[in-house]
């Protein structure tokens, strides 16, 4: 099974930008779709963006439709997450998974903390 770890969280102040990275352990990470998730303290884990295998199709959710945006290399076995104009309410531990249906392949996560 493939092995997700995630890197590149920060404490970031409001409107600043950040880059996760998410490098899986080997080539089949180029079969799996990729998503990024995130988890605010005391609420539960929701979906941030989502890549197909060949990187062409995305999908966000609203609240970060037009500041995140989601890419990967298969080359390099990596997904990205870019993270522009960052809000207070993006503080959470972000977490990649690999679609690996009918369930997800989680990282550890990376914590995310955008301060006002």
């Amino acid at each position: 099974q493939v092995q997700l770890v995630e890197s590149g969280g920060g404490l970031v102040q409001a409107g600043d930008s950040l880059r996760l990275s998410c490098v899986a352990s080997d080539r089949t990470f180029s079969t799996y779709a990729m998503a990024w998730f995130r988890q605010a303290p005391g609420k539960e884990r929701e979906f941030v963006a989502e890549i197909n295998w060949s990187g062409r199709t995305t999908s966000y959710a609203n609240s970060v439709k037009g500041r995140f945006a989601i890419s990967r290399d298969n080359a390099k076995n990596t997904v990205y997450l870019q993270m522009n104009s960052l809000k207070p309410e993006d503080t959470a531990v972000y977490y990649c998974a690999a679609r690996d249906s009918p369930s997800l392949i989680w990282g550890q996560g990376t914590q995310v903390t955008v301060s006002s």
